[in-house]
C-alpha cells in the first residue's frame, strides 16, 4: 500500500498552514528522511506515525530546522513563510515550537523560572496566569525545581514552556512516553484545548491508537518516506494498514 500525500497547495480542505515538501535530511552520510511531503491545516492535529526507525523524530527535527539531521533538499513553509533556509532560532521566532522527547527542562531553575526564561525575548505567548490555569499542578509547584517534577508534570512544563512563546505550530515528540494512562488523559485534554485556541499540532507518538483518536489526520512513515496520508479515522478503520506499518 502506498498512498501519496497531496502536494503543498493542493489540499482538499483548504490551503495548507504548514507545508512540508519533498524534504531530504541526513545524519552525516546516513540518509534518514527520504522525500517526505505532507500538509497540515490551521487548527488541525496531525499524527505522524510509523514503526521505530521510520524517521518520525528526524522529520520533526528537520521541520524545526535543527542542525541534526541536516536538511539538504526540500522546502518547509509556515503561514506563507519559507522555513527551509532558516536556523532553528529563526524558525522558532516565526512561530514553530518543538517539544522534544527528553523535554529539556533546565536544571537548577524552578518551574516559573523555566517559563519566564522562555519569555525573555519576543514573541511572547500565553501569560503565566493563563498557563497556570491550563496546568494547575504547575501553579502549585511554581517554586519547585523543574527537573524534580514527576514525568507527567515535566511534560506539562515542556508544553507550557512552548506556549509561553507566541506559536503557530506545536511539534510534539512522544509526549505520552512513560506516562500513566490517567496522565495521558490529562495531556490529551490539554491538546484538545490547545486546538480550540487555533494552534496547529503535529504529534509523533508510539501509542498510535491514542494519537489517532485525538488527531484529525494521519501521516504514516516507513523507512524515511510517506506511505499513507489521510484521515485518522481511516487508519483506525483499516486493520491491514495498521498491522503493516504500525504493528497494531
Amino acid at each position: 500500500m502506498n498512498v501519496q500525500p497531496d502536494m503543498p497547495g493542493r489540499a482538499a480542505t483548504g490551503p495548507a498552514f504548514l507545508s512540508v515538501w519533498d524534504i531530504h535530511a541526513y545524519y552525516g552520510e546516513s540518509y534518514i528522511v527520504q522525500g517526505v511531503s505532507f500538509n497540515v491545516h490551521e487548527g488541525e492535529i496531525l499524527a505522524l506515525l510509523g514503526r521505530n526507525g521510520a524517521g518520525k523524530t528526524s522529520t520533526l527535527r528537520a521541520i524545526a530546522r535543527l542542525s541534526d539531521p541536516e536538511l539538504r533538499r526540500g522546502e518547509v513553509w509556515l503561514d506563507h513563510q519559507p522555513l527551509h533556509n532558516m536556523a532553528s532560532h529563526q524558525a522558532s521566532a516565526a512561530g514553530l515550537a518543538l517539544v522534544p522527547e527528553d523535554r529539556r527542562i533546565i536544571a537548577g531553575l524552578t518551574v516559573e523560572e523555566n517559563l519566564k526564561l522562555a519569555q525573555i525575548a519576543p514573541p511572547i505567548g500565553w501569560s503565566l496566569e493563563r498557563l497556570y490555569e491550563l496546568f494547575p499542578r504547575l501553579g502549585e509547584r511554581r517554586n519547585q525545581e523543574g527537573v524534580t517534577l514527576s514525568g507527567g508534570e515535566q511534560q506539562m512544563l515542556a508544553i507550557a514552556r512552548a506556549l509561553a512563546r507566541d506559536i503557530k505550530v506545536l511539534l510534539l515528540d512522544e509526549p505520552y512516553e512513560g506516562l500513566a494512562p490517567v496522565i495521558v488523559d490529562e495531556i490529551e485534554k490539554t491538546l484538545a484545548l490547545i486546538k480550540s485556541q487555533g494552534i496547529t499540532t503535529v504529534l509523533v507518538e508510539q501509542n498510535a491508537v491514542r494519537a489517532l483518536k485525538l488527531a484529525d489526520r494521519a501521516v504514516i512513515l516507513d523507512t524515511g518516506g510517506v506511505v499513507f496520508d489521510g484521515s485518522a479515522a481511516d487508519v483506525l478503520d483499516n486493520a491491514d494498514l495498521r498491522a503493516e506499518y504500525l504493528a497494531i
